[in-house]
Formats: structure tokens, sequence, C-alpha cells
């Protein structure tokens, strides 16, 4: 009886999988408290700025680290519609981590307010103040967050389905541990 693993994303593919989850799932409660006007915003603001901008530097590390370590291949006996499903909500995903962070600070630049990452280290503002440009950004903004969402609950659901009902190895590629098969 022979053993093969499956096929896994890197360790370091993993970690950035991973961690850019729990940030991007903290960063949405968090934007959803904000928004409610918790009696805690301000201490919500300090930490949506610099979550949002660790997101950025993590998505680009992430794409880099994707054009290096390709993911391994979905099972060939996957429909087709599904792999589709799943390359597409892929890079929605990628489009939308670069997208949300960006527009934040457009946002927050044409608003007038810096982004305070840790004590006096701020980022500039990458465009000139404005109020109308600021209200447009923000709408932009709330309208990523929600299609951020879905697109983050849809490859969610999917790992589940994976994980529970196919049971095809495509889970274990990206959890910790490989699975083994005959």
């Amino acid at each position: 009886m022979s053993t093969m693993r499956a096929p896994q994303f890197t360790p370091l593919s993993r970690l950035l999988h991973w961690a850019m989850a729990a940030a991007v799932l903290a960063q949405l409660f968090i934007g959803v408290g904000m928004v409610a006007s918790l009696p805690g915003y301000h201490r919500l603001v300090r930490i949506h700025e610099p979550l949002g901008v660790l997101i950025l530097v993590l998505v680009a590390i992430r794409l880099v680290n994707r054009l290096l370590n390709p993911a391994p291949p979905l099972p060939e006996d996957m429909p087709a519609p599904l792999k589709f499903a799943a390359h597409a909500s892929h890079v929605v995903l990628y489009v939308l981590m670069f997208a949300l962070p960006l527009v934040g600070w457009t946002m927050l630049s044409a608003a007038g307010y810096p982004i305070v990452l840790y004590g006096p280290l701020r980022l500039p503002p990458i465009l000139p103040r404005d109020v109308e440009l600021y209200a447009l950004l923000r709408a932009t903004h709330t309208v990523l967050a929600f299609a951020l969402f879905a697109t983050f609950i849809a490859p969610l659901s999917a790992a589940l389905m994976h994980a529970l009902i196919f049971r095809d190895g495509v889970f274990p590629s990206m959890a910790s541990v490989g699975t083994l098969r005959e």
C-alpha cells in the first residue's frame, strides 16, 4: 500500500493565508463596530487604520508569493464551473484586498485626516483635501467592504464544503496538515 501526500501550499502561503483571513475578518467586524458608532469608536479607528495598511502590505507579499509559488492544482474531477468559481473568487478577493485599503487611504486623505500607524508615524496623504471626493470615496469604501464580506464568505463556505462534504483534499492543501491518499 503506497501513500502519497496531497499537494499543499507552501508553509509561507499557508501562514499568509491564515494571517490575512484573521486580519480581514477582524477588520470587517471592526468596521461594522465603527459604523454602529459604538462607544469605543475612536479606539476602533486607531486599530482599523493600521490594520488596513498591514492588510495592504500582506496582500502585496501574498501576491508575489503566489506568483513564485503557484497554488496546487484543484482536483481533476472537480466540475469546471466550480473550478471557475474558485479562481474567480480568488481574483475578486485579491482585487478587494488591494482596493479597500487604498480607497480607505484616499478617502481619509480627501477628508484631511492622517492615517496614524503608531505614535507619530503617519502615512502621507495621497490626495488633496476635497469634501465631495471624500463623500464619494466613503460610499465606495462601504460598498467595497460589503463586497469583501460577501467574497470572504464564498471561499469560507467552499472550504467547508470541501472539508466536510467533498473530502477531496482541497481543504487540507491550505490547512497545516496534509492528507494521505492511497
